[in-house]
């Protein structure tokens, strides 16, 4: 495996964002062609939803496989070879304690809360929508 120098590696992260993602875009306009209106990165609820379907109180995380510990073991197993290993394992652990934080708050206020991988939003888009389109329809059959 190659091996990046600091510099590499600083330049790399350096273009990690946190709004506006490929994933985010890729969602959300997915749902603007289907005719849906949200808010994204919507701060007035706990976490910031990628995007919130306010009508519907649905709100959609878009999340970075990385950065929100998909496969944990897996990963965790990965970072402990790697340079940093203490700070990576803290952070994403940290991470995946603040998404059932947040989970857990949007639930209590009344959302339902999506999460969805990046790989799935990129390879499996309409289906991401399918999803959200089901708990929009659930959300109306309440009413």
């Amino acid at each position: 495996m190659d091996r990046l120098t600091r510099e590499q590696r600083r330049k790399n992260m350096q273009h990690i964002r946190s709004k506006d993602t490929g994933i985010e875009l890729a969602l959300r306009k997915a749902l603007w062609e289907k005719g849906y209106r949200y808010r994204k990165n919507y701060a007035a609820l706990p976490g910031k939803p990628n995007i919130a379907l306010t009508k519907y109180k649905v709100a959609v995380f878009c999340d970075s496989e990385f950065f929100h510990g998909k496969d944990w073991e897996v990963l965790k197993a990965r970072l402990e070879n790697g340079s940093n290993r203490e700070f990576w394992t803290k952070k994403i652990s940290r991470n995946m304690e603040r998404d059932d934080e947040v989970n857990k708050k949007l639930l209590f206020m009344g959302w339902t809360v999506i999460r969805f991988w990046g790989t799935d939003i990129l390879k499996k888009t309409d289906e991401c929508v399918r999803v959200i389109e089901e708990c929009i329809f659930d959300r109306k059959m309440e009413e």
